[in-house]
This record gives structure tokens, C-alpha cells and sequence, in this order.
């Protein structure tokens, strides 16, 4: 076979490949989805291993259900108790009277609307009441947020699809963990399969630790946020929907805090409405801040350095200018995707393109572990 007769097959499969991966899109993502689940699911594998049941080991089918089901009951367990919490906290946000809001705080939209013309931040003929009603209905639109759950009731038949078909793909990469890794080195040529397989173990190993440190993030930012909303006077059920809220917005890098900050706050003022502003609501909002900025310094000293030091092995300097140029590529979705995704593209680089000079030196981190 000559040389010209070798590109243009090459060609036609690469053409081949991306029409394909294109036509079968959403069964590649429940691919992907699954064995990301599968790598989080790995620690509860590992501690079944270890268990015996009449002197004898349990098998890898019973240990993968055991893991689906365990798995399952979190998720079960997280939209019966918290989300109720979470939508009847937006939806009385959503009922929220932005003129009775404009009116209780009369006295410090006067003020801070003297402040900005003052300094020429707004128009001298501007009606700071109305400027304030605009952005406060705005803030409180929870119009986009209900279409949105109408369009997830109008596609439940696709989702339950979707949840099936990635549980059923889950259990059997649960039950053979070289499941997916053959998957993989299936197409692969055969001269780089021992680089393929070094790659595959290496970015399940990081991408466990990643993901578990990441859900540990969650959870402590959760409860910190939870805690100190209980402790400055929120009911509990208010307080552990803001704790939630700012939890899960702090998996988006260096803008979800600052929205769950502004989050909480929004809700201090739409419960406390009644209070006179300057020494009731304010201090209030004070402390909610204080708190919420001690939960961000705990977690920038504390538990951002355990995830991306200990996990990913990368430079915090490196982190941040490839989330920022994710944020760049594909905005929010990108920024969360980032780490992961350098992650795996690091591990690629080291594998099969180790003798480049830039190469070795973004990947040092990974030779040195």
C-alpha cells in the first residue's frame, strides 16, 4: 500500500469517526457519564472487596449492585430531602413584591442614589426608584428558572432514557473495571497500547481523587454556610438551602462564590423585610457576609489545596489560567469542565508526547507524585 493510498484511508476514517461520534452523540456522553460515575463509585468497590460473607469474597456482580444501589439511594436521598427545600425557596423568592422590597428600603436607596450621582455612577435625572425596581425584577424573574422546569417535565421520557441507560452501562463498568479500559485500547493501535493503558490508569487514579475531594468541597462548604446562617438567626430549613445554593455554586471557579454570596444575602432581605434597615437588616447582612467570606478563606487555605494540589498535581497559577481560558472557550460549562479535562490532556501529553521540551515541563508535576 503506498503512501498517498494510506492518507486517504486515514482520512476517510477520521471523517468516519467524527460522523459517528456525531450521530451517536448522546450514547458516547451516557458512555462517559458512566465511567466518570463508575471512577466515583471505585472507593465503595474497593471497601466491598474487602468484605467476606461466609468465609467467602463477594462477587463482582453483587458488589457492583451493591455500589448502583448505593449510589442511587444518595441521589434518591438528595432530591427527596433538599431540593423541596431549594424550589419552595426560589418560589417564594419568585413571589417576592419588588415594590414592597423599594418601599421597606426606602431610606437606603435614597442614600445610596445620592451616593452614585454624586460621583456620577447615575444620571442626575435618572429616578433612582424606578433604576432599583428594574434591577430588583430582574434579580427576582423567576420566569426563565419555571420554563426551565417545564421543559424538564416535557422531557422526562428522555431523561428517564438517559438515567437507565447510564445505570445499566454503570453496573457492568462497576462489575469489570477493565471494562472501559478495553473500550478504549480497542481502538488504539497496538504499538501505543502499553502508553494507552498507563493513561487510562492514571486518570482514573486522579480523577477519583479529584472528584471525591470535589464532593468533599461541596459538603464543606455546605455545612460551614449552614452552620453560620443557623448560628446569625435563619431557621434551619432557610439556612440549609443557602448552605446547598452556595455549595453547589462553588463548584464554578472564582464567580460561583461571589453569586452564592449575593444568593444568600438576597435572601436575608426577602425574610427580613420587616426589620428597620440600618440596625436590624444591615448588621444582619453584615454577618452573612462575614460568615460566607470565612467559609471561602477556609476553603481557598484548606480545601482547594488538598483537591488541586493533592489530586491533579497542578500549580495553582496553572489551575487558574486554564479556567480562565476555559471560561474563555466555553464559558460557565467550560470553567467547571476545565480541571478534569487538563487533567486528562496532561496525562495524554505525558504518555505519548513526553519528549518535547513544554511537555515535560507541564507535566513534571505528574513524574514527581
Amino acid at each position: 500500500m503506498n503512501t498517498i493510498t494510506k492518507y486517504i484511508l486515514g482520512f476517510v476514517a477520521l471523517i468516519a469517526a467524527i460522523f459517528f461520534s456525531w450521530y451517536f452523540f448522546s450514547v458516547i456522553i451516557y458512555i462517559l457519564v458512566a465511567a466518570v460515575i463508575s471512577f466515583i463509585g471505585k472507593p465503595i468497590i474497593d471497601l466491598l472487596s474487602r468484605v467476606k460473607f461466609r468465609g467467602h469474597y463477594l462477587p463482582g456482580t453483587a458488589k457492583a449492585a451493591i455500589t448502583v444501589i448505593c449510589l442511587w439511594l444518595l441521589f434518591i436521598l438528595f432530591f427527596v430531602t433538599i431540593i423541596p427545600l431549594a424550589v419552595r425557596e426560589f418560589q417564594s423568592l419568585g413571589n417576592v413584591s419588588v415594590s414592597n422590597i423599594v418601599s421597606q428600603l426606602q431610606s437606603p436607596i435614597d442614600n445610596t442614589g445620592h451616593f452614585l450621582k454624586h460621583y456620577g455612577l447615575l444620571d442626575e435625572n435618572e429616578d433612582v426608584n424606578a433604576y432599583i425596581t428594574r434591577q430588583l425584577s430582574d434579580l427576582f424573574n423567576i420566569a426563565r428558572l419555571k420554563i426551565w422546569f417545564r421543559t424538564v417535565v416535557g422531557t422526562v421520557s428522555d431523561i428517564f432514557v438517559a438515567l437507565f441507560s447510564i445505570t445499566f452501562i454503570l453496573f457492568f463498568f462497576l462489575k469489570d473495571s477493565r471494562l472501559f479500559s478495553g473500550m478504549v485500547l480497542a481502538i488504539v493501535p497496538s504499538r501505543y497500547e502499553e502508553q494507552a493503558r498507563n493513561a487510562l490508569d492514571s486518570i482514573q487514579k486522579l480523577l477519583v481523587r479529584y472528584f471525591v475531594g470535589l464532593l468533599l468541597e461541596v459538603l464543606g462548604v455546605m455545612t460551614l454556610n449552614t452552620a453560620g446562617m443557623t448560628f446569625v438567626g435563619f431557621d434551619f430549613n432557610h439556612a440549609l438551602v443557602i448552605g446547598l445554593v452556595t455549595g453547589i455554586l462553588n463548584v464554578i471557579p472564582y464567580i460561583g462564590p461571589l453569586i452564592g454570596i449575593c444568593f444568600g444575602l438576597a435572601v436575608g432581605v426577602v425574610l427580613n423585610l420587616d426589620m428597620e434597615f440600618y440596625h436590624q437588616m444591615l448588621p444582619l447582612l453584615i454577618y452573612q457576609t462575614v460568615i460566607m467570606s470565612i467559609t471561602q478563606l477556609i476553603d481557598n487555605v484548606v480545601f482547594q489545596p488538598y483537591i488541586y494540589g493533592n489530586s491533579v498535581y497542578a500549580h495553582p497559577l496553572e489551575i487558574f489560567l486554564v479556567i480562565l481560558m476555559a471560561g474563555s472557550l466555553a464559558g460557565i460549562p467550560g470553567m467547571i469542565l476545565a480541571i478534569p479535562s487538563y487533567t486528562v490532556i496532561r496525562v495524554i501529553l505525558k504518555e505519548f508526547f513526553n519528549k518535547y521540551k513544554l511537555v515535560k515541563k507541564l507535566t513534571q508535576s505528574l513524574n514527581e507524585r
